[in-house]
């Protein structure tokens, strides 16, 4: 048993879920033995004099944070901080009152596996502003929360070449939650790129050791870690963002990976992730395998591998419902398209014109993977008028339904209407043009 068992929640990727689906999640958490909970937040917390961030997002506002953690402490859940502080501050630095702050104000940073970022991501830790927007959102935000931990964050800081560059920053953005009484956990992977730096970090901190494929090196990079002396945390991903319907597989792999890497060298916690990349179009459901197997392996161990998840899925759902989430999560591994962090069939919808699609989705086997979607959006549409996670399947059916008849007009229509019905089932309206907003039209 892991001391820290914890889940993260994106909530800046378009989708903030509304407060009832806030406790719906720890109620979740809760039965699946989790013991803390955090909200991935770049831009959707209501931070006084920055409303020209925030405003069209629905923000979660201090008074919403004080319920959901009264709610928390009521099942037995610490809720921490958590607030992007480097990289992944588009949302920030595309606007005209902190462009100055970016490290690229015009974007172009090159990420590691090639891509061009359009857009400015990361603050320049030669600005002086930078920093003092760091102390001001701590200031307004660390207040709000009991738990005297908070996530910095500090990961994928493309535009930073220099490791002396990118640790300075680290440690004066620890400093300022360390002085207002707050112990710094920070993503891992940068330090990792650059093992020289492991050695001169505070042993206060606490690092978070993240990956999401089924191969990742959690061994190789938690003995790393362990090693220093640091305390450190495993992540891995419920598989769900970037899937349309789950990479049920992936998910069990790599969380069995981290839980044999933390338990042999000594990890304090097991923190689920739960991403919302390109328009968070994923709903609840598609996650909740993960958030089940996930917390029974950091609760219970290896033998959790064993365990009856579709048995489980069904008592938390209270519906016959589970074998149509799994089914539907297998369906990325048809062909042989296999992709990291994504599947190819949501490459596909992503991207419908000018994508080269794998040369193993055939036109025959993307008519089988259609073939099965309808058969679980029919048998889950009966449940339809008496459960929102029938909704939520049937919306999973009909994005890979799109994705293997991506020149299907009628379809995509038809998707992009469901696209809001659904998401109003549980996550508020700010952030939901967006997301549709890269849904492809034709």
């Amino acid at each position: 048993m892991f001391e820290t068992r914890g889940y993260m929640l994106d909530i800046s990727r378009d989708r903030v879920p509304t407060m009832r689906t806030l406790r719906l999640i720890v109620d979740i958490l809760a039965r699946c033995r989790y013991n803390q909970f955090q909200l991935y937040t770049e831009h959707t917390f209501a931070y006084e004099g920055h409303e020209s961030v925030w405003e069209e997002a629905d923000p979660v506002t201090p008074q919403e944070i004080a319920k959901l953690q009264a709610y928390c402490e009521f099942q037995g859940i610490e809720l921490v901080a958590n607030q992007n502080c480097f990289g992944h501050m588009e949302r920030w630095l595309t606007k005209p009152k902190y462009n100055s702050l970016a490290r690229f104000p015009k974007g172009g940073a090159m990420t590691p596996w090639g891509a061009i970022k359009k857009y400015p991501t990361t603050l320049d830790p030669r600005n002086p502003g930078s920093l003092a927007l760091v102390e001001d959102l701590l200031s307004q935000l660390l207040p709000n929360f009991n738990a005297k931990l908070v996530n910095i964050g500090c990961d994928e800081t493309f535009e930073i070449d220099d490791p002396e560059e990118y640790l300075d920053f680290l440690l004066k953005v620890a400093d300022i939650a360390r002085r207002k009484g707050y112990r710094p956990m920070f993503w891992g992977d940068i330090v990792l790129r650059h093992p020289e730096l492991i050695g001169r970090l505070p042993k206060d901190l606490i690092a978070l050791d993240w990956g999401y494929e089924a191969n990742h090196p959690f061994d190789r990079e938690a003995a790393a870690f362990a090693k220093s002396g640091l305390d450190f945390y495993v992540c891995p991903g419920t598989s769900s963002w970037r899937s349309l319907a789950g990479r049920m597989e992936n998910m069990r792999e790599n969380m069995a990976a981290a839980e044999s890497a933390g338990r042999v060298h000594g990890a304090r916690g097991f923190l689920v992730t739960d991403w919302g990349d390109e328009g968070h179009w994923q709903p609840l459901a598609a996650s909740l395998p993960g958030m089940i197997f996930g917390g029974s392996l950091a609760y219970s161990g290896p033998k959790a591998v064993n365990m009856d998840l579709e048995r489980e899925l069904n008592a938390v759902m209270d519906a016959p419902l589970a074998g149509h989430i799994l089914k539907l999560g297998t369906l990325y591994l048809r062909g042989g398209a296999v992709k990291a962090n994504c599947s190819e069939l949501f490459n596909i919808l992503a991207n419908p014109i000018g994508y080269s699609r794998h040369p193993g989705l055939t036109d025959s086997i993307l008519d089988e993977i259609s073939g099965i979607a309808h058969g679980i959006r029919i048998a889950a549409d009966r449940w339809s008028d008496r459960s929102d996670w029938a909704k939520e399947i049937v919306y999973m059916a009909d994005l890979v339904d799109c994705a293997c008849h991506r020149r299907d007009e009628g379809r995509l229509r038809a998707l992009r209407d469901e696209h809001g019905r659904i998401w109003r089932l549980r996550s508020r309206e700010g952030g939901r043009v967006d997301s549709l907003m890269k849904l492809p039209r034709f």
